[in-house]
């Protein structure tokens, strides 16, 4: 389904995490992943062959909002999942205004999740 496309998942729960990769790897991904916003820039900048981001954002530090501001600097085509436990319109709204293609609540809907990743690499293997 999401063709060996590499994805980085910017999540700093661990399980969170685990489920998230194989979630993703189950469905033909390859996944890389990073536990910060930092490490997540780092590896954006060093690593050209990533499709998509899934972002956090409830990180520690650098929060999921500035690391998407920071990566949509760096490459402003690719995609951003936001993820989030707030599941209100402004939260919405605020992840948008910040730079994130679209937007998932925790807990994560898997069939939601899927089609909105296999949306937005479709999209940009079209342009």
């Amino acid at each position: 389904m999401l063709s060996n496309s590499r994805l980085l998942v910017v999540e700093d729960d661990e399980d969170n995490l685990e489920f998230l990769k194989r979630l993703l790897e189950i469905n033909g991904a390859d996944v890389v992943s990073a536990t910060s916003g930092e490490k997540a820039i780092e590896m954006i900048l060093n690593d050209t062959s990533i499709r998509l981001v899934l972002m956090d954002i409830l990180l520690p530090e650098m929060d999921g909002y500035e690391t998407t501001q920071k990566i949509k600097e760096i490459n402003p085509k690719l995609p951003v999942i936001a993820q989030t436990a707030y599941a209100m319109q402004d939260d919405r709204k605020k992840c948008l205004d910040y730079g994130c293609d679209d937007y998932v609540s925790k807990p994560i809907n898997k069939d939601l999740l899927l089609q909105k990743i296999s949306f937005y690499l479709n999209l940009d293997s079209s342009s």
